[in-house]
């Protein structure tokens, strides 16, 4: 077993001892905020992990990676890499009592680096994943209708048919691409803002922005819905669906789709909806569900970036959290309206690409050494026999050690190897393409590298890069010192000199 830790001095002064712990939490047991109960918090940790991604993006990564194949190495790198770090993240956060800017600071000062930058991965994904919350309500919205507005085409101006891109594609995807997105041909061409889909975005960021500043009191109360809901729905869905005949789906459907995940909620599962007896009934319960489950992922998104923030001390004091709270989701919310242009829907795909994929990956790895080779693994094993009563076991350690570590570094050199001569394409739809309703893959416009590495090189960066001015620092102050303590000691040396 691997037992090396790294010289880490002045750590015992940087965080509490158990005992110092166990009188914190006397102290704060009546002025702290805290849940009503265990089934309170274990739904709201639900409610963060489990987000829009687990309905419309990872059927598609299973579907266009092997389908039931897909599911062994899903299975593996959970069992071995996901379950540890989750573990991992809650323990050391437990125990530390601090945010992600806090906890890795106390760990070592020089680490503060992950903490800012799991805060700009919160900020990055946020800021794309309200929108998709907007369509989610906008749908919900065009639920109310019978019969549904993605049913049928509709009729083109002369009224002896139906509408040409329509007729050559399908309902479900003119109203995705055309009624709603309204989508141009290339992310280049950014198009104008389209309104019904920026008053959704209002009114995504006001809800969330509402349950945010109630605190515990709000959000521990929503999730009783937010997290259950959706198990709720999905299963009156399945009974519904083992209920019905097997239909053949419309192929259109999944050529339209690309590789756009958000295809799959809006398009597939749209087409089907329309399949189904009383079909405006299922809709607003499908979307009710996409909502809760958007709505609960977004609380821990915004609480990953209003707390580092406050521990960073780069705001006044004086403020109160809920008008921090408020400057971001205004600020998230303007920077936003890329997302509601013709072209925000290549907008979205490029930062869903990016902005949590390599970061988080390097992040996590990040974490698992910082835990295990730098605040030591031995005093994490002893912490955790404090809090629930015994040792983790040979699995953890063995994962936490060597086997996690490890599977993240290989699969971060693999993606470096293979993507980074690779061109980067995205699917475009183009009612001029000869394969149209085909989505058309086309490269990348040469700026947009640029954005790429500003997404994803930004929080990877700031971990070495605060690093590097951490030790810069400290040097200096170290001559900064030095030269202190030498005028000191010439000066006492001339008073001496002159008394004499």
């Amino acid at each position: 077993m691997v037992r090396l830790v790294l010289p880490n001095p002045g750590l015992e002064e940087r965080i509490p001892s158990l005992d110092e712990l166990e009188v914190i939490e006397k102290e704060e047991a009546g002025s702290r905020p805290k849940w009503d109960n265990k089934a309170q918090y274990m739904l709201t940790c639900v409610g963060f992990c489990v987000g829009l991604g687990n309905v419309w993006r990872f059927p598609y990564l299973c579907q266009s990676h092997g389908g039931g194949a897909f599911m062994i190495p899903f299975l593996i790198l959970l069992v071995f890499e996901g379950i540890p770090l989750l573990y991992l993240e809650f323990a050391i956060g437990q125990r530390l009592r601090k945010g992600s800017m806090g906890v890795w600071s106390s760990i070592h000062p020089a680490l503060k680096g992950i903490g800012i930058a799991s805060m700009f991965v919160s900020f990055m994904v946020g800021l794309y994943y309200n929108t998709i919350i907007a369509w989610v309500m906008w749908y919900f919205f065009n639920s109310f209708q019978e019969p549904l507005p993605w049913s049928e085409c509709p009729l083109n101006q002369n009224q002896t048919g139906y509408v040409e891109e329509c007729a050559k594609s399908s309902s479900v995807d003119y109203f995705w691409y055309r009624e709603t997105l309204n989508i141009s041909t290339s992310i280049s061409d950014s198009g104008s803002i389209q309104w019904w889909i920026l008053l959704c975005l209002t009114c995504a960021w006001s809800v969330l922005y509402v349950c945010i500043i109630r605190g515990i009191e709000t959000t521990g109360k929503a999730v009783y819905i937010t997290s259950t809901l959706p198990y709720v729905v999905l299963t009156i869905f399945l009974i519904r669906g083992l209920t019905l005949k097997f239909q053949t789906c419309d192929i259109n459907s999944f050529l339209s789709e690309g590789v756009e995940g958000t295809g799959l909620a809006f398009i597939v599962f749209t087409e089907a909806i329309t399949k189904m007896p009383v079909s405006p009934l299922w809709s607003v319960l499908f979307f009710i569900m996409l909502f809760c489950l958007g709505l609960s992922s977004m609380f821990g998104n915004m609480e990953g970036v209003v707390v580092p923030l406050q521990d960073l001390n780069i705001t006044p004091k004086k403020w109160p959290k809920e008008l921090l709270t408020g400057l971001i989701c205004l600020g998230t919310y303007l920077i936003a309206f890329i997302f509601t242009l013709n072209s925000g829907q290549y907008w979205l795909s490029l930062l869903d690409s990016f902005a949590g994929s390599i970061p988080l990956l390097i992040i996590a790895f990040c974490e698992m050494f910082a835990v295990v080779y730098v605040y030591g693994v031995d005093r994490f094993n002893k912490d955790i026999e404090f809090m629930i009563g015994h040792k983790p076991n040979i699995f953890w350690q063995v994962t936490w050690r060597v086997v996690s570590p490890l599977i993240m570094l290989v699969i971060f050199l693999f993606f470096f190897v293979i993507e980074v001569n690779k061109t980067l394409m995205y699917s475009i739809w183009d009612p001029n393409y000869e394969e149209f309703p085909k989505s058309q893959k086309i490269p990348y416009p040469n700026w947009v590298y640029a954005v790429v590495v500003t997404v994803a090189g930004v929080p990877c960066l700031s971990i070495p890069c605060f690093a590097i001015y951490k030790f810069i620092r400290n040097c200096c102050q170290k001559s900064d010192d030095h030269h202190g303590l030498v005028n000191t000691l010439s000066t006492a040396s001339v008073n001496g000199d002159l008394k004499n």
